[in-house]
């Protein structure tokens, strides 16, 4: 059973009444048994039928219903809607944070094996390399993590700062017995951008590198603010015009001894329509995000894609080392020409032939297999698309066929028969005539304006991922803090159950206990309902 029309079955399945022509006083058994398995008293309940000029919701003919369980239904029925809606964004919720759980994990693997590998290099070359350079390796390693989690580092700086500190400390190892001074250091470095003793690497890396941490911090972060997003709104209430819309709509059958009788289509659809109205609002800007998600993902394909460049950072790094060491005689004579200090000192054939060897059998070992984070970007991309008309879905599939019954003889909010006004648009703007809800359309509900401005946000920023620009995701969620700290996963989601990385390898979920308050007398019975919606949502957001 689908999610959505398991909606009205949990609303809409109910002792049946039936017709009476019969013009007798109808007993009220069962709607006594009804109201009393919803956990109310029975106290002041009829045993048989009543005049309803009392009545402000339902139809005011003969009734089964007082004011008092007129008013305890339409608070039932909102409360029951509201946790439904919330079942259906935990489900949606959960599905985008497996999501990010996945991408966010198999990426710091990512991270973790590549550096790896960048020391088994300086390592297997032996002599000062390790002990000179590798804290310089881990150093750029934890710069990379940080500015993927977020924080206010500047790659390019970065990147910078490690070849002049790897330059610094390959000058100094080349003439132990005497230091460097500071204004010769300087100088050097300047002479490095134009001698460029690392050949092209730098220059290529940081064009790479850059594009490939911006690409997996945006679509990182994409899956982050939509998970955002779906908790907030999820939360949204339901206004009383709602409520008394949603009573007429499932409980007013009962009161007048038609509970067996299916809503019509379009009159469940403009009731729908109208309390969704605001969450049918996110639509354009929810499917703008979805596009440029995936539109994102094409920057991890093939032999140019994000995991190709992580993965060759080892190699390319032994390259620029030994590049370094191929023309060590020629950039320090050139060098000490421009700058004076420390005489020369002959290079060490042997631990240059050692970082070549070391380097080959790098080389060796880029063989191994690439493809899985492409994988499973595609994989991620592919369940966006699905969800991508998510929002306006909502209202249509809540009335689906099995649920409603036409438009010829169904409840139409008064009686069986047949319903005549059109189905609304999607949206605030278009329920300006809508004949079942009652809205301000002026009067838009802000928690849901504010989620829509995010979206807008972040999806501009994927746009200039996409195009290679670092963007600063700083400001996306309102609920992001502190100076320069850039966007957290615990930033995003402080409320629900959220991922947060106690160590770069290990992510681990916290659940934070959610209080759920539902309307005295609300009964047991709504619990399977719930569960069964709760199941149905998961398998249709996963179904392919």
């Amino acid at each position: 059973m689908d999610f959505f029309p398991a909606f009205l079955i949990c609303l809409l399945t109910f002792p049946v009444f039936g017709d009476n022509t019969s013009g007798r006083s109808r007993s009220c058994a069962d709607i006594r048994h009804f109201y009393s398995g919803k956990g109310f008293s029975l106290n002041g309940v009829p045993d048989s039928e009543i005049s309803g000029e009392h009545l402000r919701i339902c139809p005011q003919g003969y009734t089964c219903c007082t004011s008092k369980m007129e008013e305890q239904l339409s608070n039932q029925g909102r409360w029951e809607v509201e946790e439904l809606a919330r079942e259906a964004g935990q489900a949606l919720l959960s599905s985008l944070q497996s999501q990010y759980r996945s991408f966010d994990g198999y990426f710091l693997e990512l991270l973790n094996h590549t550096e790896s590998s960048a020391l088994q290099s300086l390592r297997g070359a032996g002599g000062n390399a390790y002990a000179q350079n590798a804290h310089l390796v881990q150093g750029l390693f934890a710069e990379l993590r940080r500015y993927y989690r977020g924080s206010g580092v500047n790659l390019e700086e970065a990147l910078n700062e490690f070849w002049a500190q790897l330059l610094e400390r390959m000058l100094k190892a080349s003439n132990p017995q005497r230091g460097s001074g500071d204004d010769f250091l300087e100088c050097a470095g300047k002479q490095a951008e134009v001698l460029r003793p690392f050949g092209d690497v730098p220059r290529e890396l940081k064009a790479k590198v850059t594009r490939a941490f911006v690409v997996a911090r945006s679509f990182s972060v994409g899956l982050l603010v939509s998970s955002d997003v779906v908790r907030k709104v999820s939360q949204v209430p339901l206004s009383p015009e709602c409520a008394r819309a949603i009573m007429r709509l499932s409980y007013c059958p009962h009161c007048r001894g038609l509970g067996g009788v299916k809503p019509c289509t379009r009159y469940c659809r403009n009731v729908m329509k109208g309390c969704l109205a605001n969450q049918a609002d996110l639509d354009p800007e929810w499917a703008n995000l979805a596009d440029a998600m995936v539109q994102v993902t094409e920057r991890f394909r093939g032999s140019v894609g994000v995991e190709s460049c992580i993965l060759s950072l080892p190699l390319r790094l032994s390259e620029a080392v030994s590049s370094m060491r191929e023309n060590a005689d020629s950039f320090r004579r050139k060098v000490l020409q421009a700058c004076g200090g420390p005489s020369e000192a002959a290079t060490g054939s042997s631990e240059a032939e050692e970082t070549k060897k070391a380097e080959k059998a790098l080389a060796d070992e880029q063989t191994i297999a690439v493809g899985g984070l492409e994988k499973l970007v595609l994989d991620v991309s592919g369940k966006l698309k699905d969800l991508q008309h998510y929002w306006v879905q909502l209202p249509n599939a809540l009335c689906n066929d099995k649920v409603t019954a036409g438009d010829d003889s169904c409840w139409n909010g008064m009686s069986r028969a047949r319903y005549l006004p059109e189905v609304m648009g999607d949206g605030l703007a278009s329920q300006i005539n809508n004949p079942e809800v009652d809205i301000d359309i002026t009067k838009p509900d802000m928690t849901i304006r504010q989620q829509i401005m995010q979206l807008k946000i972040t999806t501009n920023r994927l746009r200039n991922a996409f195009d290679g620009n670092d963007v600063d995701f700083q400001d996306t969620s309102d609920d992001a803090s502190g100076s320069g700290s850039g966007m957290r996963a615990d930033d995003l989601c402080p409320q629900h159950p959220c991922v947060s990385i106690t160590r770069a390898d290990h992510p681990q979920i916290h659940a934070s206990p959610v209080e759920n308050k539902a309307p005295q007398g609300s009964g047991s019975q709504s619990r399977p309902c719930t569960s069964l919606l709760l199941l149905s949502l998961v398998v249709l957001l996963l179904r392919r």
